[in-house]
């Protein structure tokens, strides 16, 4: 059963919005007609209230533009508000913003100040953006402080014409607790959404493509990264330097280098999540503490987990490891059973017997030897794999297992995969 910890409720988060609004709306709010060209939009921004709603008509309303009041932005995609290649087009500093159904492109490229198609500031609090097209801005929304945002149903596309060191990220996220993004489509920028110093955030159904990391998180703690979808970018979901964070329900197609990446990372719950097809590690841990990894399918990656730099008391139970080349990679003296109450995982490569039907196999599982280790430590030793010599000790290890070094052990190896369900965003091709 999927859990959810909502941060804050969309009820909550409603309610929220509305106290907001009301405090900063007098009576009579009013709905403006704002047509393109011109200053029209600078204009009507200038002259209207808190709970003003500006509807902009189809055309070009020409950026930047500061909002300053409480106000509703609402178009309908035909209505693009375009900047003119310096600083952000559209800057909130006013709680309780929403902007909805706009087209916003024309952002500068200073990495230094963060240009932006939007940019949220720490008087944002409250903002809603959603139904939004954000293409070829350097970022596509920047979250600078501003608390309780949400942001859903948005396509952010980066700039495709810079390389992807260049480019900015899709939402950048700093210090802006209890934000929520969920349903959005990012592409073609530096990262998807790239957390820095901000915790209790929440991003769901989100899909991602043709970036460097789909998630980058840092020094967020007690989030939530849940039903999303990685498709062919560097790094799925890299998580460095946070504790506490619920990593749930995710899909990873065809990363290039790693699906999921733990670094620093301690008291995670990883639950659910496929990765597929990956081009190195379906899942790498680096120092990554206390974490609970149940339920999830690494498969077709090179190596399925691997794990080093001291990582401990990790919890291991009801994953499925199949068809990767190297199912564990681990180096080091101690055994470690990955099974929790009688209960390990099922391994593609495991031939076993099961004579009592209890779906536990009847031997111990253990996928490396010591010839495995000879050979992450000495790679030359490869030419050797197929002589005689070799062939003897992995037989011998296989027949008195006290030969075998440390490393992983399942005692309780399963004998069928678990069922595993599609993420909520999906993916097809």
């Amino acid at each position: 059963m999927r859990r959810v910890v909502p941060l804050l409720s969309t009820r909550s988060f409603l309610a929220a919005c509305c106290i907001l609004a009301a405090a900063f709306a007098p009576a009579g709010a009013k709905e403006w007609q704002v047509t393109a060209g011109g200053r029209n939009l600078q204009d009507a921004l200038e002259n209207a209230q808190a709970g003003d709603v500006l509807r902009l008509a189809p055309g070009t309303h020409h950026g930047p533009v500061v909002i300053k009041k409480s106000v509703t932005l609402r178009g309908a995609l035909a209505a693009r508000v375009v900047g003119t290649g310096t600083g952000s087009v559209v800057t909130v500093e006013a709680p309780a913003v929403t902007i909805t159904g706009l087209t916003v492109t024309g952002s500068g490229l200073s990495q230094e100040t963060l240009d932006a198609g939007i940019k949220l500031t720490k008087k944002a609090r409250g903002a809603d953006i959603d139904h939004n097209r954000l293409l070829n801005n350097l970022t596509g929304i920047d979250v600078h402080g501003a608390k309780e945002v949400r942001i859903a149903r948005n396509l952010i596309e980066g700039r495709q014409d810079l390389r992807m060191n260049e480019r900015g990220n899709g939402i950048y996220v700093w210090n802006a607790p209890g934000l929520t993004a969920e349903f959005n489509t990012i592409r073609h920028g530096r990262d998807g959404i790239f957390v820095n110093t901000s915790h209790k955030d929440r991003f769901l159904n989100n899909r991602f493509e043709d970036l460097r990391f789909a998630i980058h998180y840092m020094y967020g703690n007690n989030g939530e990264i849940s039903g999303n979808v990685s498709v062919g970018n560097d790094i799925g979901f890299a998580l460095m330097f946070s504790n506490g964070l619920t990593i749930e329900n995710n899909l990873s197609v065809r990363d290039r280098n790693h699906g999921l990446m733990l670094n620093y990372a301690n008291h995670a719950r990883i639950v659910g999540n496929r990765v597929e097809n990956g081009g190195e590690k379906c899942l790498f841990m680096y120092n990554a503490n206390k974490n609970t990894v149940e339920g999830n399918r690494f498969e077709g990656c090179p190596i399925g987990i691997h794990f080093t730099a001291g990582s401990a008391d990790n919890h291991f139970a009801g994953n499925a490891f199949i068809g990767n080349q190297t199912q564990v990679k681990y180096v080091g003296s101690r055994n470690l059973d990955w099974s929790e109450n009688g209960r390990g995982n099922f391994w593609s490569d495991l031939a076993a017997f099961d004579l009592n039907g209890d779906g536990i196999a009847d031997s111990t599982y253990r996928p490396n030897d010591m010839v495995d280790q000879l050979l992450w430590t000495q790679p030359a030793a490869k030419l050797l794999t197929g002589s005689p010599a070799v062939q003897l000790l992995q037989w011998t290890q296989s027949q008195f297992p006290s030969l075998l070094p440390g490393g992983i052990v399942d005692s309780a190896p399963l004998m069928h995969a678990p069922d595993f369900k599609t993420p909520h965003a999906g993916v097809q091709g």
